[in-house]
């Protein structure tokens, strides 16, 4: 993981690699989704209109996000809609999804079914032989039908409606259908993914469909892969950023990080951060101009990292975050978080800067246009976080 002296990245050069890389500086913005979700390697899905705001505001042509996002979700399936890094659910590049799964997946799949048969035990429900019976039934069904909801699958196969009780005496107990616990251990099994939305871009409310076929790789293979990728799209990263982003125990992110041959590097404050074998020299492209940009609640730039002090001013973090460490909708300028921004019930997209070091006329100009192409695009539509945030509140109102 490097031998010798060790080259030094500062912040102002992890910033010009996130202009370029996360496809941010608009000579670095892309021409469809599937380009996006490639070089970011994921996109979070767990709030759905995150995926199309952090697509829209990557894209050369942002008029095109809706139509060409729901085209690689759900036309050519270039993007997969599935759970991956730490139980959540996120839009993978199709390509991805086989590595995804067998780095981060099966652990989190067998806890699941381990945990949905003991509850069903615990509760007096049938056994392991009757869920499995249940399981492929349902696949069947679902096969046939090419996309389905819960319920509509409940009609092929009545036994999903069954009910068990769940955490019976504790004070969150409550009542659970086969179909709500089963699905979701489908989910991250790799056996079941999200189909359309039943309403909107900006619907919760997802289809199922069966996942597409992908092979089955060693997972400590698949751990180096997706690591070697995420280091290409956000390195330097410190092991801690690499433990908080896949979920996995610090031996498993060391035993990656010495298979795909990583460098390490110095960071400002004298840490430690690794980049993928090759890339510890200079940006071989540079940006041209300063860059504004608008990005949503959970997007994976403003997510990407657990040490965000090079990026993210640490006395932002109150107005800018939930409760639960979910980031709100930001607003950068030339590689830093100095703002927040919010929609009106009225359509108005509306801003506010926190942190004016080095923002003067121009970068509030170059916002201003970000929100107005922000604007353009969305409509009428009215977008509302899933986590919300205390300057997004203040400012919506």
């Amino acid at each position: 993981m490097g031998d010798g002296a060790r080259r030094h990245i500062g912040a102002d050069e992890r910033r010009a690699r996130l202009a370029l890389r996360h496809r941010l500086a608009p000579s670095a913005r892309a021409e469809a989704p599937e380009e996006v979700a490639d070089a970011l390697v994921a996109l979070h899905g767990s709030d759905p209109s995150t995926v199309y705001l952090a697509v829209g505001a990557r894209l050369a042509d942002a008029s095109m996000t809706v139509a060409e996002t729901d085209r690689a979700l759900y036309e050519d399936r270039g993007l997969v809609r599935m759970h991956g890094m730490r139980h959540t659910v996120f839009v993978f590049p199709t390509a991805l999804t086989a590595v995804v799964h067998a780095s981060t997946g099966l652990t989190v799949a067998a806890r699941e079914r381990a945990k949905l048969l003991k509850d069903m035990a615990a509760a007096g429900a049938p056994d392991a032989a009757w869920l499995k019976d249940v399981e492929e039934s349902a696949l069947a069904a679902l096969a046939r039908r090419g996309q389905a909801t819960a319920s509509e699958l409940a009609r092929d196969e009545p036994r999903l409606k069954e009910q068990f009780a769940y955490a019976a005496g504790k004070r969150y107990e409550g009542v659970h259908t086969v179909s709500s616990r089963l699905l979701r251990v489908l989910g991250v099994e790799g056996k079941v993914v999200r189909g359309r939305p039943l309403g909107s871009w900006t619907s919760s409310q997802f289809r199922w469909a069966v996942a597409p076929p992908h092979p089955e790789l060693d997972a400590s293979e698949a751990q180096a892969e997706l690591l070697r990728r995420w280091l290409g799209a956000c390195g330097p990263a410190t092991e801690a950023d690499l433990k908080w982003w896949t979920g996995w125990t610090v031996t498993a992110v060391r035993r990656a990080l010495a298979a795909i041959r990583a460098e390490a590097v110095t960071l400002d404050g004298g840490g430690t951060g690794y980049v993928a074998e090759g890339d510890a020299g200079p940006p071989t492209a540079s940006v041209r101009e300063p860059w504004a940009a608008l990005l949503p609640a959970l997007d994976p730039t403003a997510m990407g990292w657990q040490e965000r002090d090079w990026y993210l001013a640490p006395e932002l973090r109150g107005a800018l975050f939930d409760r639960s460490g979910n980031v709100g909708p930001t607003v950068w300028w030339d590689g830093r978080v100095v703002g927040g921004w919010a929609q009106r019930p009225d359509g108005e997209i509306v801003w506010r800067l926190l942190d004016r070091e080095g923002v003067g006329r121009e970068a509030e100009a170059a916002v201003a246009a970000e929100a107005d192409r922000l604007r353009g695009w969305v409509g009428t539509t009215r977008v509302t976080p899933r986590f919300r945030t205390p300057l997004e509140k203040e400012l919506s109102a």
